[in-house]
């Protein structure tokens, strides 16, 4: 069996995940999923026999999300990236980006739609009885780049709605559709007036256009989501501070030597050192030697802790003074800070 960590973006509630969950449980081959949705994460393991890291990844897509394996820890460091890639800082951009938009469109949008009530004044080439048509039309040539913007949304939400897992997306893109729908019906029924000079017709459905609806509940959707976004960066900005303590390297002592190997070859077992200033690299029970030890990034306590033959060591506790060897308990996914971030 092989584990291997994805991230994944697109997700917004609890629904989200159960319906990664659903797709990736499916394939042939997997034994366990577990989605985390405030790291926007995905832990799978599957036998590598019957399954490759593409197919899981393109299950993913299918459900209307994106999939992306982790790099190991070396991987990453030969191409001089953090030990995590800032997924949050991307997603909450692209929000950003996806709001600002769609807010410079709307706010002429909801002028033209519903200024009138306010006394607010239009445009000659919007008013009367010969520019209605005019005045629909430029609604939904303000409507279109929103919609277009935030696309997102109708892909993923019928995608769901079409495998019967509908989700938050399901209920969005319902909603604007209906009211866009609605508004190009609206637009063919004045276009109809006109061409069969039926004017009450036409002032009937002029006052049936719901473009502003579709395009506000967009807006301020993608809005609450972009919130959203910013705060579970800075909640996975402060756990992936705590992985990226523990050091990339360790220095384990074989036949009487020590060799500094990658932190992932170590294993279950292997006797390590560690001197005054250096991380400690994995979890493991102190073999000889004492010392004081930094855990306050760990457990919070600022005072360092005195380490001594038979004491628990914590990887990515600092050494302050003593050198120590130690015997490794936990390696990899298990070592503490990997622990705390699941």
């Amino acid at each position: 069996m092989k584990i291997k960590k994805f991230d994944i973006t697109g997700m917004s509630c609890s629904s989200c995940v159960a319906h990664v969950e659903k797709s990736v449980k499916k394939l042939n081959g997997v034994q366990s999923v577990d989605v985390q949705l405030l790291t926007n994460s995905m832990t799978v393991s599957f036998d590598d026999s019957q399954l490759s890291v593409e197919t899981i990844e393109d299950s993913v897509k299918k459900a209307g999300y994106e999939a992306r394996v982790q790099m190991t820890a070396s991987e990453k460091n030969q191409k001089g990236q953090p030990l995590r890639a800032d997924i949050g800082k991307s997603e909450a951009d692209s929000l950003r980006k996806r709001w600002w938009i769609s807010f410079g469109f709307l706010v002429p949008l909801l002028y033209l739609s519903m200024g009138h009530m306010l006394g607010l004044p239009l445009p000659p080439f919007l008013t009367g009885y010969a520019n209605l048509m005019s005045f629909a039309l430029t609604q939904f040539l303000l409507t279109i780049p929103i919609v277009l913007v935030n696309k997102r949304y109708f892909t993923a939400g019928f995608r769901a709605l079409w495998q019967r897992s509908p989700t938050m997306d399901s209920l969005i893109a319902i909603g604007s559709s209906a009211a866009v729908v609605y508004g190009v019906y609206a637009l063919y029924k004045m276009g109809y007036g006109y061409g069969s000079e039926n004017m009450a017709m036409v002032n009937r459905y002029v006052h049936d256009l719901y473009f502003e609806s579709g395009a506000t509940i967009l807006t301020l959707i993608t809005l609450g989501k972009y919130f959203e976004a910013n705060s579970k960066r800075k909640t996975s900005d402060a756990v992936t501070k705590l992985m990226n303590l523990a050091p990339q390297t360790a220095i384990v002592i074989k036949d009487g030597n020590e060799v500094e190997i990658p932190v992932e070859q170590v294993v279950q077992g292997d006797v390590l050192s560690v001197k005054p200033g250096q991380t400690i690299p994995v979890d493991g029970i102190v073999l000889s030697g004492s010392s004081s030890v930094d855990e306050s990034a760990l457990t919070g306590e600022s005072i360092p802790i005195y380490k001594q033959v038979g004491d628990k060591l914590l990887s990515a506790g600092i050494n302050q003074s003593g050198f120590m060897t130690f015997k490794a308990t936990k390696v990899g996914a298990d070592t503490t800070p990997l622990r705390q971030r699941r």
